[in-house]
């Protein structure tokens, strides 16, 4: 049996930060989205086979863990304007249920004044050389809120265990016990 929880919103909202902390808490396995996006980006570059090693290497750590029952923490932002993003989450989700596992996702959410000041913390720049560009990493951030829904509507869950949490003033431990509150059965 192996769990995936998904860790979602936009850039910048401490989408990592709360992974680590959950990660201390319940010793799951932790895969960033930067991750695989970076060592994509320092191989190929951003292009169409640089996207594709992105894809490759999910594809085979999701493998991996459903094959040897690890469970895992991923953080992925979500568009949840795009059909082919609802196929992908219901792909993990079928993957992990396969085991017997379950699918959560933890949907973070903050203003945008407090994601700018997210994007430059030290902690984010040393993990993720992709954003170390501020300007372009903040126009970035801006940009996307027109071009994409990165949070969910009221009552749009993906699955049964789908919290949504505002984490504009909330320190990520606090997030941690909010989540782990919410999905008791994730306390080891």
């Amino acid at each position: 049996m192996a769990n995936l929880i998904i860790i979602t919103g936009p850039q910048a909202v401490g989408k990592m930060t709360v992974a680590e902390k959950l990660k201390e808490k319940i010793n799951y396995s932790l895969m960033v989205n930067h991750d695989s996006i970076e060592t994509a980006l320092k191989i190929f570059g951003d292009n169409k086979v640089g996207r594709e090693l992105n894809k490759f290497i999910r594809k085979k750590v999701f493998e991996l863990a459903t094959d040897e029952n690890i469970d895992m923490i991923f953080t992925y932002i979500i568009d949840f304007s795009s059909p082919n993003e609802y196929e992908y989450i219901n792909s993990l989700k079928s993957m992990f249920e396969k085991t017997g596992g379950k699918l959560y996702i933890i949907e973070l959410f903050a203003d945008v004044k407090t994601r700018l000041e997210r994007n430059v913390t030290p902690n984010r720049l040393e993990k993720k050389a992709s954003k170390r560009n501020i300007e372009f990493s903040n126009k970035d951030l801006i940009e996307s809120m027109s071009k994409h829904r990165l949070n969910s509507n009221a009552n749009e869950k993906l699955c049964e265990h789908h919290i949504k949490i505002d984490n504009t003033n909330l320190s990520p431990e606090q997030v941690v016990e909010l989540v782990l509150n919410e999905f008791n059965e994730l306390k080891k």
